[in-house]
């Protein structure tokens, strides 16, 4: 058999794997130089943090984000069992060779307890995440997502502080946060590294209450209620930052309609639209609003969000019943209040989003990359 030229052999090989690519997968070329993005979560299986995971996979799929990783922190339920329901959602997307989770801290910077179980009772309806149940400490008191925990993800290495630290520095001015929980470990990371502050794209939070009730205490959105130093801390620098605050979220209430959609699709059941039945049967007959997917709409197009304001914004950081309350300075700030003006959503494009919302949550499951 004659030997070919050394050129000609790698063009007929380059040629005959054109479908995976010579020297990289056509799946990486789609979303690597889409925006860079890490979501930062109190993750729960296919609530609003689940269901935000979920979206936004089908998202980098289509190679319109890059999600670089998934950190977990204390919230809405405890580190350990919030670990479980990211692995297994990681696992249930088909990216675990993607986008890694990361664990981040299991309690506030500062918190009270005593003060904690005095605002519950005082506000009986509240909701205030993993301190309305005991703390797990060993796998066998976790409770499994409906399909199951995660069968061989683990855990990266690296703190979620960490990662978030080492990422920022290699991608200076190009990473935006989408803190959909307490923002424990984005402050964290701030207090050991300031360094990166300047090198923060921009921060998109779920969170606080500007001018309207809360829904833990009588004042406070539980994301910003949780751990309010930590909020006030990333209030206080100068990196960039928006806001999806309770005003806007309580517009957007979870109908029959949209439920029916996502859980009976066209297109045949998946393993997200079985979660989501789990988890939210009935949900929309307790006047459930939705949260943090409204983020990820609001990253990839700012005008989802049809009214916005800016004022200078700071956060009550005593333990008590004014904890996490949110003070609004439209024209001056006080000492300890942001520098800067913070631009927050007071009105968001309904109609416009739930197509959005159940369109990605339909999507066959593993995503297909592109």
């Amino acid at each position: 058999m004659r030997r070919r030229h050394a050129a000609g052999l790698i063009l007929a090989l380059c040629v005959a794997a054109s479908l995976v690519g010579c020297g990289g997968s056509d799946h990486h070329d789609a979303y690597t130089g889409a925006p860079k993005i890490v979501i930062d979560s109190d993750f729960n299986t296919m609530g609003d943090d689940g269901q935000l995971f979920a979206m936004t996979t089908q998202l980098m799929a289509q190679g319109k984000v890059n999600l670089l990783g998934l950190c977990v922190v204390t919230g809405n339920d405890w580190l350990l069992q919030e670990e479980a329901d990211a692995l297994k959602a990681v696992e249930r997307m088909g990216v675990q060779d993607k986008v890694g989770v990361y664990a981040g801290a299991n309690y506030p910077l500062q918190y009270d307890v005593a003060s904690i179980r005095a605002q519950q009772a005082a506000n009986p309806n509240g909701y205030f995440g993993a301190w309305m149940r005991p703390e797990p400490t060993q796998q066998s008191q976790l409770t499994p997502p409906p399909d199951g925990f995660a069968t061989s993800t683990q855990l990266k290495s690296e703190t979620a502080a960490d990662f978030m630290i080492d990422t920022i520095k290699r991608y200076p001015n190009q990473v935006t946060i989408i803190e959909v929980g307490p923002p424990t470990n984005l402050a964290t990371a701030v207090k050991k590294a300031p360094e990166i502050v300047p090198l923060i794209k921009q921060i998109v939070y779920m969170g606080g209450a500007m001018k309207v009730p809360g829904n833990a205490n009588a004042v406070g959105e539980l994301n910003w209620w949780f751990d309010p130093l930590a909020v006030r801390t990333l209030l206080q620098t100068s990196i960039p930052q928006a806001v999806i605050p309770l005003d806007v979220t309580n517009t957007v209430p979870l109908t029959e309609t949209i439920f029916n959609q996502i859980v009976n699709p066209p297109t045949g059941q998946t393993a997200v639209t079985k979660a989501y039945a789990s988890a939210n049967a009935g949900a929309f007959a307790s006047n459930t609003d939705l949260y943090d997917t409204l983020t990820i709409a609001y990253f990839t197009d700012p005008t989802y969000a049809t009214q916005t304001q800016s004022a200078y914004l700071d956060i009550d950081t005593t333990a008590g019943e004014n904890q996490g309350h949110v003070s609004v300075y439209p024209d001056a700030p006080p000492a300890g209040a942001s520098p800067q003006k913070i631009t927050y959503v007071t009105q968001f494009d309904n109609d416009r989003f739930f197509k959005l919302y159940v369109d990605l949550l339909t999507r066959p499951v593993p995503v297909k990359f592109q």
